[in-house]
């Protein structure tokens, strides 16, 4: 007797691939596990003015890389100016550049934006020691002290980050700290302190994302490292993490606008909330990025659409199996249920099986006089086929007639599959007797009836276009249920007689 364990191995690996395939498409690619779900995307347009002298132009701006956010569509507004894109370290800026200008100059950068959760900042690798900061003689005396104090209450760059914080927000600061706010803006401050500290830190610039708002400035943060992790202050409030609904939108200690040829320059943004379908979006992403991989968004509109019906029959697959298998229930011919429900996602339901029952109906009768010629079987079965055609064209135009318009979608049933089905019946009728027909006529029908109810879920048809992996957790279950051999639920029925007697 060969071991099952390859079996089950075999199974089991199916059945953890497809749940890794579907958590690792919903975590990292973002796809909603329901349809229909929508997400907010922030739209924002930075505007750049400065005055020209008539020199040479040559404007360089920091481009958003947050991970908080994916970059959905981005584009610029520069009209005369030459644009390009420059990428050193990681770090993305956008170039303008002209011969040149005279006069106010304004330049646009548009993006669309979606939250993406992930509100970490990780470190590429780990900052240098900075060196400790320059002040003047009267505050380098108050740094110190302010330093010295802090460095006694902490352990670590956070801790000791976090007493500095604790300075800014208390109600009365000390006359060190005050010496030194009074001085500098508190951004710089911040990060000197964390210099004379030997903490590692960087200044950040972010827009605080609020609907319909105009001309809005930055916001200065520090981010402080620890543990291969940058933790955000804000220097004004000592506040400790990322405020909500902030886009970071440069995280170093280059600057974020940078004009040569021209003076006076500034950035103000604006920003509108919209929402869109998640399901898009993450494709849209996809795309963007260039991960697509091997995914069916990748392939044509009409492939897509084909796709989209084709994988409804390894779910068609799942439902058939379990109610033949473990069930029991007969049906006429293995899957013609599934081949019928798909029809019926084209006809609707009640017209699927008015139409199948008409059609069936007429060409058995007809079929019971074509078994009196004696044909041979290819030439029945193409008899049967060629009026399995006529009935349906018949149908079709006596419902336009009527005017019953769901009477002309029966030509979605497919005509060789009716006319071996037909043949089927026919010859199980003269072997078994009508009722052997009805039965399996009959279990043909309510298979197929809870097939469409399956195939045709809108989650159905959303699980098994967007994760692949569903598909390989419905071959585990039909590997499994094909393992089975014991009673049928409807066989359970022959032993009542010995429950009776009990």
């Amino acid at each position: 007797m060969h071991s099952r364990k390859p079996f089950y191995f075999l199974v089991l690996l199916l059945f953890i691939a497809g749940v890794a395939s579907i958590i690792y498409t919903h975590n990292v690619h973002k796809v909603p596990f329901v349809p229909g779900e929508r997400v907010e995307t922030w739209a924002v347009d930075a505007r750049i003015s400065f005055q020209a002298n008539g020199d040479p132009v040559e404007v360089s701006f920091a481009l958003p890389q947050d991970p908080a956010y994916d970059i959905l569509i981005e584009n610029a507004a520069s009209p005369g100016y030459g644009l390009s894109v420059d990428q050193k370290e990681g770090k993305r800026r956008a170039v303008w550049s002209i011969r040149e200008a005279m006069g106010r100059q304004d330049l646009f950068y548009k993006a669309t934006f979606v939250p993406t959760g992930n509100d970490k900042l990780l470190a590429d690798a780990e900052p240098e020691i900075p060196s400790p900061a320059t002040w003047n003689d009267t505050l380098k005396a108050a740094a110190s002290q302010v330093v010295a104090q802090a460095q006694s209450k902490s352990a670590n760059n956070l801790s000791y980050a976090r007493e500095i914080a604790k300075m800014i927000s208390a109600e009365q600061s000390s006359q060190n700290f005050a010496l030194l706010k009074a001085t500098e803006r508190p951004a710089a401050v911040f990060l000197k302190l964390m210099a004379d500290g030997g903490v590692p830190a960087i200044a950040v610039n972010g827009i605080k994302l609020e609907d319909q708002r105009r001309r809005q400035p930055m916001t200065d943060l520090v981010a402080v490292y620890h543990q291969e992790e940058w933790h955000l202050f804000d220097p004004e409030s000592g506040e400790e993490g990322r405020p909500k609904a902030m886009l970071l939108w440069e995280v170093s200690d280059q600057a974020v606008l940078e004009v040569t040829g021209g003076t006076n320059s500034s950035v103000t943004f604006s920003m509108i909330l919209d929402t869109r379908s998640a399901l898009r979006t993450a494709v849209d992403i996809m795309s963007v990025q260039r991960e697509l991989g091997f995914s069916l968004y990748q392939l044509p509109i009409e492939e897509q659409g084909m796709f989209k019906g084709i994988l409804l029959i390894p779910l068609g697959v799942l439902v058939v199996v379990f109610l033949r298998v473990l069930i029991g229930i007969k049906t006429s011919g293995t899957f013609m249920p599934i081949l019928i429900a798909l029809a019926f996602i084209q006809t609707t339901l009640l017209t699927g099986l008015i139409g199948f029952l008409l059609i069936v109906s007429v060409g058995l009768m007809i079929r019971s006089y074509l078994s009196h010629l004696n044909l041979l079987l290819i030439s029945r079965i193409s008899a049967v086929v060629v009026v399995v055609i006529g009935i349906i064209g018949s149908f079709t135009i006596l419902a336009f007639k009527l005017g019953l318009s769901e009477g002309l979608t029966i030509t979605f049933f497919p005509m060789i599959i009716l006319a071996w089905t037909i043949e089927r019946m026919s010859i199980l009728w003269e072997e078994e007797g009508p009722k052997e027909v009805f039965i399996q006529g009959g279990g043909s029908l309510f298979v197929a009836t809870l097939t469409y109810l399956a195939m045709s879920s809108f989650w159905a048809q959303h699980l098994a276009f967007n994760f692949l992996g569903v598909h390989l957790i419905v071959l585990a279950l039909v590997l499994v249920m094909g393992q089975y051999t014991g009673y049928r639920l409807l066989e359970l029925r022959r032993f009542k007689p010995f429950a009776e007697e009990r």
